[in-house]
């Protein structure tokens, strides 16, 4: 049976970074970042990468259907027991869908969700320091942080957190400094709940 971990944060937390590294550290688990996944539909030109563009670059949330679908894709792919995945969810409806999806999954066990916590301030200078394209320019970051702080005011965010309560929700913690000893949280937190070493 396959492990899934889900990270989340606002834009600029350093929530991918932090699964990053731990992927390259452990070669049974494998990271995809909804974020990237979704850029990479993008660089395509597809029919479907230019409808997450009107989303993406506009900084708002991408229609549920194409997002649920693209975790699905990644997590049937992924070529190790143990799945992280970060930047997901990021609504009410996108963590339903994904529960509709795992009810019928046999195969796949969602064992937590990790919040990065990150203030604004430290969040806008990483994002409009990393120049990647349209979607890290100020007025879309504004926008991406108006949408996190809204789920996050939101009682959607309450219902999430309350799902991993039992035993799943392990904590947050917070990422201000680019390396604070912080990432070592998130990494013996998944040591001790995958029991390795």
């Amino acid at each position: 049976m396959k492990k899934l971990f889900l990270i989340i944060g606002a834009p600029g937390s350093g929530k991918t970074t932090d699964a990053e590294l731990i992927a390259k550290r452990h070669e049974n688990i494998t990271h995809y970042s909804t974020g990237d996944m979704l850029r990479a539909e993008m660089s395509k030109n597809s029919e479907i990468g230019n409808e997450i563009a009107k989303y993406v670059n506009a900084g708002n949330i991408v229609p549920i259907k194409i997002a649920i679908q693209t975790i699905i894709n990644a997590i049937k792919n992924a070529p190790t027991p143990t799945i992280i995945i970060d930047g997901y969810p990021r609504s009410l409806e996108q963590m339903s869908a994904l529960d509709e999806y795992l009810k019928n999954e046999k195969e796949l066990e969602l064992v937590s969700c990790i919040e990065v916590v990150v203030s604004e301030e430290v969040a806008k200078d990483r994002v409009l320091g990393r120049n990647r394209g349209d979607d890290d320019k100020v007025e879309v970051f504004n926008n991406r942080m108006g949408v996190y702080i809204a789920f996050k005011s939101y009682s959607g965010f309450l219902w999430i957190k309350k799902y991993f309560e039992k035993n799943r929700w392990r904590a947050n913690y917070r990422r201000d400094c680019r390396w604070d000893g912080k990432f070592h949280f998130v990494k013996n937190s998944l040591k001790k709940i995958l029991n390795s070493e």
